[in-house]
């Protein structure tokens, strides 16, 4: 399994307790996603690997699983900091407006007027609103906030994303 074919949901933070219990810093709009799973993946150096889920309580603002076979701290510690993943077909069903996160990566950036502006290397999560980080040629990136004043339309298939720019917005 590739990796980019996956939706990553997590990053291993840290180890919860010495019987192989993990807590998960969640990338999900809803920590408690991870009930419904009943496997995940490792991003190791070794590659993806795929562990069951045996358990998931919650703790603050982390998940904290153990995995089937894993009973020990020294099974699971190396992989401490690896990002969790799940196949889409594990994900959760989006509304017509919504989209992944993944999906709009690399994604053409055009303004109202059809010129180019970019191309979306990140998105920033700020907690009011997320932000397209836009790549541009020979510019410093652009800093877009996803609002319905400055994104008019994301097409994730055709993975192109039309922009306003408000005054001030750009320097050019």
């Amino acid at each position: 399994m590739n990796k980019n074919d996956c939706l990553r949901v997590g990053t291993y933070a840290n180890t919860h307790g010495i019987r192989g219990e993990i807590k998960v810093y969640p990338h999900t709009d809803d920590v408690t996603r991870f009930s419904e799973l009943n496997s995940v993946m490792l991003d190791t150096r070794d590659g993806l690997l795929e562990y069951g889920i045996e358990s998931v309580k919650y703790f603050k603002n982390m998940a904290i699983i153990k995995f089937k076979g894993i009973d020990n701290i020294n099974d699971i510690e190396r992989y401490k900091g690896s990002d969790i993943y799940i196949t889409r077909d594990q994900a959760v069903p989006l509304d017509d407006d919504e989209y992944f996160l993944c999906d709009i990566i690399d994604a053409d950036v055009t303004d109202d007027e059809g010129h180019m502006i970019g191309t979306i290397k990140e998105v920033l999560q700020t907690g009011a609103n997320d932000v397209y980080v836009v790549r541009r040629e020979g510019l410093k990136d652009l800093l877009i906030p996803v609002i319905p004043a400055c994104v008019l339309d994301v097409n994730t298939v055709e993975k192109k994303v039309v922009v306003h720019l408000i005054p001030g917005l750009s320097d050019i």
